[in-house]
């Protein structure tokens, strides 16, 4: 037999074998590191699904990728930037249902293939075939991460899910918006059988037969629900809406008013995390419901109305444009020149046991794979940065990440002592020491000493300028800053910092490493602060000066968690360390004036001792390590004492953000930042500034560049000279420039 590939078929990547009565379709896009969806690739898929259906020596279907890593990554979202109303994308959702309801209803069997990522469209695809078989690698994972872009699956996957695995799971999986290993999607139902990934195409190949043959008859039960990963940026947080304590016994769904009673509870945490900030969720768990109880055409249809109107939101616009830009930053060295390769780091030095140390070591170690070692002063120094690492691992051996036989083999990467020896071969050195500018010279003249003349010195400094730093060094080409932030094993972003005479291969190479840690990477050229402390300094300092005003502590946090920051700006003092945001404000200060300078309402707060969270003692209370209510003492500390005057939320917020922004719009036009697109990226992933408002500079297209120039100067008229407009804002509103191409 021979079934004709049409030109538009080969075009979008299928090809055909027909082996033993079973059609083998490969999916190799052309011309792209993965798969991804689209009406023409949905067009192609089709007809030769009916080329197949039409040949009688063809019994059954086998769907597998033809990438390496990647079965189908989801949606082409280029597509949906072109979009103009929502009714156009609810038209692009309603032919990717129709296309699915095709495939489900084929009449011969369909076996999807899985190796690699599987995620949104991808996994929509999957779902609609009739057998689902996953590889056991490490690169297989199965999601619907929509939500993460302020969407919801909108080729059928509201409906699919819920009806394979229940609905507790499928709420569960689709409003976190997570991924999942084959092994947790086999248990809960998703995949029907986990292979190794050589046997894979073999498994699949043998189960299309039994299928057409009617040997082998799935049996599915629906799945037991899903546990929470460990939070990681913008997953973290959509990671966080699901709260498995909420649902009820499986038998709750299945009649009316168990339905409302777990709906009614979804809601209820959902806008307790999102706060109304982020409609996806809320419209995912709205959809589902209408197919629970309406049935499944208008569950799709429900589906693909939402779908259309969160294309067009605001909120997805700017998630869109965070992935976008995340993504290109993947593509980019850091450098001028596109041209310059990383060198490899096979061994890292780190200087320095505490928790940056530590958490240092663990990404280098770890994630990255290299092989590490730590010196600390002392032997509990170095038995603290293990001792991190091993907890670290710990933790996801419990959450079956991984065996103890892995984590034992990673931990085996990292070792620690109180000397140099084992950094005479390092690559790459990275030191988070005290911020004391004369003890990181002397330490950069030790490593100097004992390191090859190609090493890399990298400094984990938040706020010593590194071209001050490099004065101190031989090989001041060498010297660089790579700012992590804490946790370092949780927080996404890594901000490398680059002075005047740094080499573009070292750049490079830092960058590169970066990435291989998982992280998000930002390259900033050097200054006091560089761009993320500089910025969270006079944000901080407003708090303070709100503070020394009369605000009460709480109102004051809520005010900005209504805003839309994970935290407070107290509770954040509290993480940070009131004596370190302290000891930075009179650095602030001597490098930008008075503008900068800290009130004196904190004071008497760090001379009491209460450092934060660190010594248990702030402006919270704590126990076991747990935040609790504001202690109710630290007000005898402050101006105005117990008697708290009652501030405008919305105007506490204002002051906060204002100070942020102008900040990041001055780092720009100084040239700190290479791009508005890059100082977005940093202020969410390191600051946690609202995904939702698309960064600093995004915020600042949608209020208007006249718009904050006029807030600035009531602030100004009002404060004094902490709120003096950017320069370059001040530009912006005169040549009716926006921050961001329109």
């Amino acid at each position: 037999m021979a079934i004709k590939l049409e030109e538009l078929e080969a075009k979008q990547g299928f090809s055909l074998q027909v082996e033993d009565g079973v059609a083998v379709i490969t999916f190799d896009l052309p011309d792209s590191a993965v798969n991804t969806l689209s009406p023409e690739v949905a067009t192609a898929f089709t007809r030769l699904l009916e080329e197949v259906e039409r040949e009688p020596s063809v019994k059954a279907v086998v769907f597998l990728s033809g990438k390496k890593d990647t079965f189908v990554a989801g949606a082409k979202l280029d597509l949906f930037q072109e979009v103009k109303t929502a009714e156009e994308a609810a038209a692009i959702s309603r032919q990717g249902q129709e296309s699915f309801d095709r495939l489900e209803a084929f009449p011969k069997p369909i076996i999807a293939a899985i190796h690699g990522a599987c995620l949104g469209g991808g996994m929509e695809w999957a779902l609609a075939c009739h057998y689902r078989i996953a590889t056991d690698s490490p690169k297989t994972t199965l999601g619907l991460p929509e939500v993460q872009l302020g969407l919801i699956p909108g080729a059928g996957g509201t409906q699919r899910l819920p009806a394979l695995i229940g609905a507790q799971a499928a709420l569960d999986f689709i409003l976190a918006g997570k991924s999942v290993k084959p092994s947790k999607a086999r248990k809960l139902g998703i995949v029907d059988e986990v292979v190794p990934t050589p046997i894979l195409r073999a498994v699949a190949l043998q189960r299309a037969r039994e299928l057409a043959e009617g040997s082998l008859k799935p049996e599915r039960t629906r799945g037991q629900g899903l546990t929470a990963g460990g939070p990681k940026g913008l997953a973290g947080f959509f990671q966080g809406l699901a709260n498995k304590e909420l649902w009820a016994e499986v038998a709750l769904e299945d009649n009316p008013l168990g339905r409302k009673l777990l709906f009614d509870q979804a809601r209820k945490q959902l806008l307790k995390k999102t706060r109304g900030k982020y409609p996806a969720p809320e419209k995912a768990l709205q959809v589902i419901r209408v197919g629970l109880e309406s049935g499944r055409k208008a569950g799709l249809e429900a589906e693909a109305r939402a779908f259309g109107e969160l294309v067009m939101s605001d909120v997805s616009k700017r998630l869109v444009e965070i992935f976008f830009a995340t993504t290109a930053l993947k593509k980019e060295n850091g450098t001028a020149d596109a041209s310059v390769k990383p060198r490899e780091v096979k061994k890292v030095g780190v200087l320095g046991g505490g928790l940056m140390g530590g958490g240092i070591a663990y990404v280098a170690g770890v994630l990255q794979g290299a092989q590490v070692r730590v010196k600390d002063k002392d032997d509990a120094g170095a038995g603290r940065a293990l001792k991190q690492v091993q907890g670290i691992l710990e933790e996801r051996v419990k959450r079956r990440s991984l065996t103890w036989r892995e984590a034992a083999a990673k931990q085996a990467h990292i070792t620690a002592g109180t000397d140099y020896s084992g950094f005479k071969s390092a690559d790459l050195v990275i030191e988070a020491v005290f911020e004391d500018l004369k003890l990181k010279h002397r330490i950069l003249a030790e490593v100097e000493a004992v390191t090859r003349p190609d090493a890399i010195f990298a400094s984990n400094t938040s706020s010593i300028p590194i071209t001050e730093l490099a004065k101190g060094s031989q090989r001041p080409a060498q010297v660089i800053g790579m700012h992590y932030f804490s946790p370092v094993n949780k927080m996404p972003l890594l901000e490398v910092i680059t002075h005047a005479g740094t080499a573009d291969w070292v750049t490079a190479t830092c960058v590169d490493v970066g990435r291989r840690q998982g992280k998000t990477v930002i390259v900033v050229n050097d200054g006091p602060g560089f761009y993320t402390s500089r910025i969270l300094a006079p944000y901080l300092n407003e708090a303070a000066y709100l503070l020394g005003e009369g605000a009460d502590i709480a109102a004051l946090d809520k005010a900005l968690v209504e805003f839309g920051f994970p935290v407070g700006p107290m509770t954040l003092l509290d993480e940070v360390g009131i004596d370190v945001a302290h000891k930075v404000g009179p650095l602030m200060e001597a490098a930008f004036g008075k503008r900068m300078a800290a009130p004196k309402s904190l004071d008497a707060v760090v001379a009491e001792g209460r450092l934060g969270r660190k010594s248990q003692k702030g402006f919270y209370l704590y126990e076991n390590g747990k935040k609790r209510e504001v202690d109710p003492s630290v007000y005898s500390l402050l101006p105005h004492g117990k008697e708290r005057k009652r501030f405008d939320a919305e105007e506490m917020a204002e002051r906060l953000v204002l100070q942020m922004v102008n900040e990041a719009i001055r780092c720009l036009g100084e040239g700190i930042l290479r791009s508005a697109r890059d100082g977005d990226v940093g202020a969410i992933f390191g600051l946690g500034f609202p995904p939702f408002l698309g960064g600093p500079f995004h915020f600042a297209d949608s209020v208007g560049a006249s718009e904050l120039l006029r807030k600035l100067e009531h602030y100004q008229d009002k404060l004094g000279e902490r709120f003096t407009p950017a320069p370059l804002l001040e530009e912006h509103v005169k040549a009716g420039k926006t921050f961001h191409p329109r």
